[in-house]
């Protein structure tokens, strides 16, 4: 008997999170002929980019709507008969043969192997008009948004290497790049303050944070206070780039597999974890480059090592 076996109960597969790595899991899963079902807590598949209000590096989708794309994902999966649940998973356990997702509602899922998809969300400012403007000049992906803001000035908050980072991508794009730091010194590797300070564009407001985003239809300036004077004033720029840090939504399995010291899950590029039988895809798991194609090619590799693994029993 192979490893699908007509134990009907016990899935091949549950794959929990329906972002761009979860979907294109189920498309993969759905392809291999498994028994399978994506669990999401929100009523909307697509994750992150759903809040995203243009997308410019997907391949084949140039200029695209953010929502719709995340869209087009979901009817892709939904058209090869992917089974959806819209459920939040509250307690996952490793039970040796198989896997059991307990989830709010009191149902109880069980399967052979797990794909952890859930996600990460980046750390917000907190302030007022933050929200409210959000995918309207207030972005957390530079690479995925500065093209927008071609010629314009922004604004990018944060002092660690993803911060600097953006700054020195987003002057090659824009017109004018404020760095406002909370500190007096930088988090980030030398290397990069070095190419920072050498970008003439470029601007850095010390021991400064910023309380407030406003503007009408769209970002039009912010409110930038002095921590160690107690001073505020404003600042004209047409977006605003957070780059504060980023929190993987691993609270679920944060006692079951191996994380790093900030919550990534550690896995390979085969997408398994140190539990037999749970794999980590998409902006979950500790990785260098964190991007809607990434996490669409995790959601492939995770299938591909699923298979593979069970292949070998």
């Amino acid at each position: 008997m192979g490893w699908r076996d007509n134990m009907k109960e016990i899935l091949d597969v549950i794959i929990i999170g329906a972002g761009p790595a979860g979907l294109s899991a189920a498309v993969y899963a759905a392809r291999g002929g498994l028994d399978f079902v994506v669990l999401e807590q929100t009523y909307a598949s697509g994750g992150q980019v759903l809040n995203t209000s243009e997308v410019d590096n997907y391949l084949g989708f140039h200029n695209m709507n953010g929502f719709e794309l995340g869209m087009k994902f979901h009817e892709h999966a939904q058209a090869l008969g992917c089974p959806f649940e819209n459920k939040k998973v509250i307690l996952l356990k490793d039970m040796g043969d198989f896997k059991e997702a307990e989830c709010e509602d009191g149902s109880v899922y069980k399967a052979r192997n797990v794909i952890l998809a859930m996600g990460a969300s980046p750390v917000r400012l907190n302030v007022e008009g933050e929200e409210a403007f959000r995918g309207k000049g207030v972005s957390y992906c530079a690479t995925c948004d500065g093209n927008f803001f071609r010629q314009k000035t922004v604004a990018v908050v944060g002092g660690g290497d993803t911060a600097l980072e953006d700054a020195i991508y987003l002057s090659r794009i824009c017109q004018k790049v404020y760095v406002i730091h909370r500190r007096d010194a930088f988090r980030g590797a030398k290397s990069l303050e070095d190419k920072l300070f050498s970008c003439e564009n470029i601007e850095v407001i010390w021991d400064s944070v910023v309380e407030e985003i406003h503007g009408e239809n769209t970002v039009e300036g912010i409110t930038v206070r002095n921590v160690k004077m107690d001073m505020a004033g404003e600042l004209k720029v047409d977006g605003v780039f957070v780059a504060i840090g980023t929190k993987p939504l691993t609270e679920l399995v944060k006692n079951l597999v191996e994380m790093d010291e900030y919550g990534y899950i550690i896995a390979g590029e085969n997408c398994m974890t140190n539990v037999s039988g749970i794999f980590a895809a998409g902006d979950i798991r500790k990785k260098e480059f964190r991007q809607i194609i990434t996490a669409a090619a995790d959601g492939a590799n995770a299938i591909n090592s699923l298979i593979s693994s069970e292949n070998d029993k």
